[in-house]
Parts: C-alpha cells; sequence; structure tokens
C-alpha cells in the first residue's frame, strides 16, 4: 500500500510551548490509522497542519505524494473531516446544508445531484434530505456529518473524536457507515478517539504525548510490548492466589493476575492445576497500553 499521509519532522511551538516536536509518521491508504493522546498532547494541531488551517514552523507534510508547501488544492481536493461538534446549520434542511458545502467545492446542479445519489447509495439518506438539520436524531446527524465530509469525493476522511456523547447504538451506527465506505472506497481514515475500543480495531496506532510520538504499531503489536497477558481466576480464595506470587487485582470475586505473556501464563496453569480450575487468559487493553505508555488515561481525560 502506497502512504497517502507522510508527515516528516514536523514542529509547531505557541509562546514557548512546544505543540508538536519533530514529530514523524506515515498512514497507508485505505488504513484505519489511530492517532491516541490525551488533550493537549498535540494530536489538533497536528491535524490542523495536515488541513492547512494552520502554518507549521518547520518540517514537510506529503498528502497523496504532493508536498503541501507546493499545492495547497491537494488538502482541498483529498480530505473530508467530522469534527466532534457538527458545524452544519440546523435551521436549514439536509439537502440546503449538503449543496451549500458542495458550492465551495464547486460541485453545483447536474454534479451535485449526482454525488448526493452516491453518498445515499452508501449512507442511505435519502428520506433524511427534506428534514431540518436541527431536529434529526443524533445518529441521523452524525450520518450527515459523515455526508458533509464526503461530498468532494476525498480519498481522507478525518474523524475527530466523531462518538463522543453519542449512545453506544447511535456510535455503531455511525461505524457501520465508515466501514462500508472503507471496504467500498478504499477510503483512508483517520481517526481520533478516548474510546479505546475504537482504536483497537485500527490497523495501525500512534499515541502521541508532549507533541512526540510516545509508542506506535498495530494493536496486537502494542498490547504484545506494553501489557502483557492477564489470567483471571474463579471461585478460589485470595490466600490461594497469593501463593502464585504474582501481581494481581481483586475484582468482585475473581482476580485478574499479570503475566508477561502466554508462555508464563501456561506454565503457571501447569505448575498450579488445584487453583486454575475456572479460568481465562486474555490480552491487555488498548487502555492497559495507553496508561502504560503515557502514564495517563485517556478515560479519565474524557470526563
Amino acid at each position: 500500500m502506497n502512504d497517502i499521509i507522510r508527515i516528516e519532522n514536523l514542529s509547531k511551538s505557541f509562546g514557548k510551548i512546544k505543540a508538536v516536536d519533530d514529530l514523524s509518521f506515515k498512514v497507508k491508504e485505505g488504513e484505519l490509522f489511530a492517532f491516541l493522546g490525551v488533550n493537549g498532547a498535540g494530536k489538533s494541531t497536528t491535524i490542523s497542519a495536515m488541513c492547512g488551517t494552520l502554518k507549521k514552523d518547520s518540517g514537510k507534510i506529503y498528502i497523496d505524494g504532493t508536498d503541501t508547501d507546493k499545492s495547497d488544492k491537494i488538502i482541498k481536493d483529498t480530505f473530508g473531516v467530522v469534527f466532534q461538534t457538527t458545524v452544519l446549520d440546523k435551521g436549514l434542511t439536509v439537502y440546503e446544508n449538503l449543496k451549500h458545502r458542495a458550492s465551495l467545492y464547486g460541485i453545483t446542479d447536474q454534479e451535485f445531484d449526482k454525488r448526493v445519489k452516491e453518498i445515499d447509495n452508501l449512507l442511505d439518506i435519502k428520506e433524511l434530505l427534506p428534514r431540518t438539520f436541527g431536529k434529526l436524531s443524533g445518529g441521523q446527524k452524525r450520518k450527515i456529518d459523515v455526508a458533509r465530509a464526503l461530498i468532494n469525493n476525498p480519498k481522507i476522511l478525518i474523524l475527530d473524536e466523531p462518538t463522543t456523547g453519542l449512545d453506544p447504538q447511535t456510535r455503531i451506527t455511525m461505524w457501520q457507515a465508515v466501514n462500508k465506505l472503507r471496504k467500498e472506497k478504499n477510503l483512508t481514515v483517520f481517526l481520533t478517539t478516548h474510546y479505546m475500543e475504537e482504536a483497537a480495531e485500527a490497523d495501525y496506532v500512534v499515541i502521541i504525548d508532549g507533541g512526540k510520538i510516545s509508542a506506535e504499531g498495530t494493536p496486537h503489536q502494542l498490547k504484545t510490548t506494553y501489557t502483557g497477558d492477564f489470567i483471571t481466576l474463579y471461585g478460589v480464595l485470595e490466600e490461594q492466589v497469593k501463593q502464585l506470587n504474582k501481581e494481581y487485582l481483586k475484582v468482585g470475586n475473581t482476580f485478574r493476575i499479570k503475566v508477561d505473556n502466554t508462555r508464563e501464563a501456561s506454565k503457571l496453569i501447569i505448575e498450579h492445576p488445584d487453583i486454575f480450575v475456572d479460568y481465562e487468559t486474555t490480552k491487555g487493553k488498548m487502555d492497559d497500553v495507553f496508561l502504560a505508555v503515557t502514564g495517563k488515561s485517556l478515560t479519565e481525560d474524557k470526563q
């Protein structure tokens, strides 16, 4: 796969504060790329520089092989952005909102109707077009936010905290639409999120802290490197768990034991068959990875 985004030695300061400090990473075409960090880590600054709405101090940004310093048109043609809060007019109909957005790209008349039909085939928005945007449900609004971001037929969709504040069912609905687009359009998705279960579905993850990359890799690589495995024990006494001389956490009537890897888990189970009667082994989660890498919790940052 080609690198559709390439960031090289990007830096941006605000006074004495270095928001982004010599940052470099790549995003492959068609990838679901998760860009994680607490508020103030440098995510928004990086995205703003990528989208051309913020001037960088130094470094290079290549979008679909083009240096953005030499052509800002590539940014307009390539990106679609879904912000955490909607930018659409609540008093206009969905159709009017989309028409206004399309006009900014010079998409009008028959070309606009063609784009709306194509988006309808992907997102099923036909029945929503005549309705006032402000009267839609949360899930419907998110679907139209995605439609707005797709009106220029972008190659890259930036989802900036797209599901914050949404109920679980609405989050599922939004992700179903996005995954359909990835499958049918080979769309590249650049995601920032506080929901680690969303990050766990990414093809590649970059964790940023203090404007620098703290860790990167696939979710599996990160979990293997930074969290190890866990064994959850059921139906045992705490005195038995203490005999294992392993770090553990009591959760209700269960005990969660941390081990370095699957090999160590197997060794413990074989050596203590009287203790490991009812148990399950799991990999650490992305929440564990983020905490291990940064010493911070995204869940706390979200609240």
